[in-house]
């Protein structure tokens, strides 16, 4: 009987450290989990899981617009741009349905994220596919023949799988990369199917925007899968997803002690702020927002008359070198 499929990968004294810090941020998390978990919160979240998602994909749609494309407003936008928008709203709401291990729902979810988009979503790749990176080949996907044997390996291992879901969310993310089961949208299913693995572990993590801070992060991302690409396994990759989700629980952690009556823009904006002060434009940029006039009034004024952040040049409202910072009381 020929031995089961398990990935490569070594579980170093970093992963299991990492693993420690995100069971410990979740513990003190759910505490508030409750009361702050509401249905606008829950929304909003997943609206910033989206919008990042996306613009790793080279979407062009602003957080903003993401909203109103959610909202059924109209949006003045590349078609294809606001069709990405609705699959991927339409495939997240579907996470509590999908079984992690199944190759029907993987290929559902797909089909979901990627209808009108390809000639056939929800159907592995028929054809050999290859990652470019400017002028650079760097990476060949295994040859379509050996795509549904090597899904039907990992899917197993899934299934079975005796390591931490933290561990294992991020060993599937990596291994479909590689895979590549897919002619197109290989990673956002990946990001998708992470969530839903990690849901099934702890379900407040359904709603948890890392991919927010994989944007931030883009290229430490696709650096750790070619690196791990390199050694023949994912460990490399693990550590950094590991590190992305923790950093995403802290700063949610930390928005949401701002407290209910704080709008969820307002949070987005201390977010924005948490690590230096910024100009009002790198703050829209940050936040995906083109509208000056709605980033005033639903950011920025609620904000400073909040007394949760200040200018860093309060004597010149107006100067082209005004900044804004976190006050104390955030």
């Amino acid at each position: 009987m020929p031995a089961l499929y398990t990935p490569p990968f070594t579980i170093t004294p970093k992963v299991l450290d990492l693993v420690v810090q995100i069971s410990e941020a979740l513990g003190r998390l759910s505490v508030q989990a409750t009361s702050a978990m509401t249905p606008e919160l829950r929304r909003s979240r997943r609206l910033r899981t989206i919008h990042s998602s996306l613009a790793i994909e080279n979407n062009s749609l602003s957080l903003e617009q993401v909203t109103a494309v959610i909202e059924g407003k109209r949006v003045i936008g590349p078609a294809k741009d606001i069709q990405e928008v609705r699959n991927a709203f339409a495939a997240y709401e579907m996470l509590e349905s999908w079984n992690p291990a199944s190759a029907k729902d993987l290929l559902a979810a797909h089909h979901i994220l990627m209808q009108s988009l390809v000639d056939h979503p929800g159907r592995f790749r028929s054809g050999g596919v290859g990652i470019v990176k400017g002028s650079k080949l760097v990476h060949v996907a295994p040859p379509a023949e050996r795509v549904p044997g090597l899904m039907k390996d990992l899917l197993g291992w899934l299934k079975r799988k005796v390591e931490h879901p933290l561990i294992a969310s991020c060993v599937f993310h990596y291994e479909l990369e590689f895979i590549h089961p897919f002619a197109d949208g290989n990673g956002r299913i990946g990001r998708l199917w992470q969530t839903l693995i990690l849901s099934r572990w702890k379900p407040e993590l359904a709603f948890l925007p890392v991919e927010s801070v994989i944007r931030e992060r883009q290229a430490e991302y696709y650096a750790a899968l070619a690196a791990s690409d390199k050694a023949g396994q994912s460990t490399i990759f693990i550590e950094f997803l590991l590190s992305a989700l923790l950093q995403a629980i802290h700063e949610v952690a930390a928005t949401d002690q701002v407290g209910d009556q704080v709008s969820d823009q307002v949070k987005a904006l201390l977010k924005c702020l948490a690590k230096q002060p910024l100009t009002a434009l790198a703050c829209m940029k940050k936040l995906g927002l083109a509208h000056r006039p709605t980033f005033r009034k639903n950011y920025l004024q609620p904000a400073l008359n909040a007394r949760l952040i200040e200018r860093t040049l309060p004597d010149k409202p107006n100067s082209r070198l005004q900044k804004y910072r976190r006050t104390s009381k955030t």
